[in-house]
């Protein structure tokens, strides 16, 4: 299953009670809209409880789907939860709950993944303008210079309201 089409099989489920909320009873809430292939319920370093949020990965994003719909603002165990649709994050490798490289959570800097490099990439005819603007005309030396930042504009009308005489 590419990445694409699991981030559409997947639902962010927030707003869980921690001491009762374990993988077999989120198994139990969702398994009436469609097969379920995983959850992910992370935990508290410290104290080994769930954080009060989950994953949950159906095989189809309809199932998905329905239960964002039917589940969003639903109760369980005495709480009201938010279902919504998980966003890119990096998926874990083999369940491990390590995440791989990119997305939500990475230990890889944003401008050293490839995704982010493509993104914001300057191609070469806007570096040389940049490159000109710096050098090129006689106000932007003058200031970048330290001089008189109006030296350059002495042709050019002056400015406020025309007097009427």
């Amino acid at each position: 299953m590419s990445d694409e089409t699991r981030v559409k099989c997947t639902i962010y489920v927030t707003g869980l009670d921690p001491t009762t909320t374990t993988p077999s009873t989120l198994n139990s809430f969702f398994l009436p809209f469609g097969p379920i292939t995983d959850i992910h319920l992370p935990l508290e370093k410290s104290t080994s409880q769930p954080k009060g949020f989950a994953y949950v990965e159906f095989t189809d994003p309809l199932d998905a789907s329905a239960a964002i719909d039917n589940f969003d603002q639903a109760e369980l165990f005495g709480r009201v939860i938010r279902v919504s649709q998980a966003k890119n994050l990096g998926f874990r490798d083999g369940g491990s709950g390590g995440r791989v490289d990119g997305g939500l959570g990475s230990k890889v800097a944003v401008w050293e993944q490839e995704g982010w490099l493509k993104k914001h990439e300057v191609d070469e005819e806007d570096r040389r303008a940049v490159e000109g603007a710096k050098g090129g005309n006689a106000a932007g030396a003058a200031v970048a210079g330290g001089g008189d930042p109006m030296e350059g504009l002495e042709g050019l009308d002056v400015a406020g309201p025309r007097l009427k005489g």
